[in-house]
């Protein structure tokens, strides 16, 4: 069976930066599983992975522009420390989701001081070119609630990235 919409994909792969740092990697551990088409992977991953079957592997550079974007300084704002109750210290590189507007956005906590924290939305590898190597392990049909999900129920479902 081959890689197509709607079918689940376990997946390794090393995430490199242009220096050859491995940035996340799932070698070592469970290989990833996500539902092909839901928006799991960045687009130019998913197209080149279509119509590949198990044991084929696929590596691929990309530019910010077709990764995970390039960065905007304006979503890069600070918020007032009281914001944050007695229980949620903030703390750098603590992720928390924002409400507004009727959805939320994933920010990342960058710097504070006693009055304020300074969060960043950009994904954190926004502004990077990047290298994904990839090794389809396996590939079956999705079922139905998988499908509605948009992730796997194997136990390994890939959060987003």
């Amino acid at each position: 069976m081959t890689v197509a919409r709607n079918r689940v994909v376990s997946i390794e792969y090393t995430l490199t930066g242009e220096d050859g740092a491995v940035l996340d990697t799932s070698r070592g551990d469970e290989p990833i599983s996500y539902v092909h088409g839901s928006g799991t992977l960045v687009d130019a991953l998913e197209a080149a992975m279509e119509g590949k079957g198990p044991k084929d592997t696929v590596s691929l550079t990309l530019p910010p522009d077709q990764a995970y974007g390039v960065r905007d300084d304006s979503i890069v704002f600070t918020l007032p420390r009281a914001q944050f109750g007695a229980g949620e210290e903030p703390e750098i590189g603590m992720q928390i989701m924002l409400q507004g507007d009727g959805d939320g956005r994933v920010v990342t906590v960058v710097a504070m001081d006693e009055n304020e924290v300074t969060v960043d939305g950009n994904h954190p590898l926004a502004g990077l070119t990047l290298t994904f190597d990839v090794e389809i392990i396996d590939v079956r049909e999705a079922t139905a609630e998988e499908i509605e999900h948009g992730h796997a129920h194997d136990g390994h479902s890939e959060h987003e990235h």
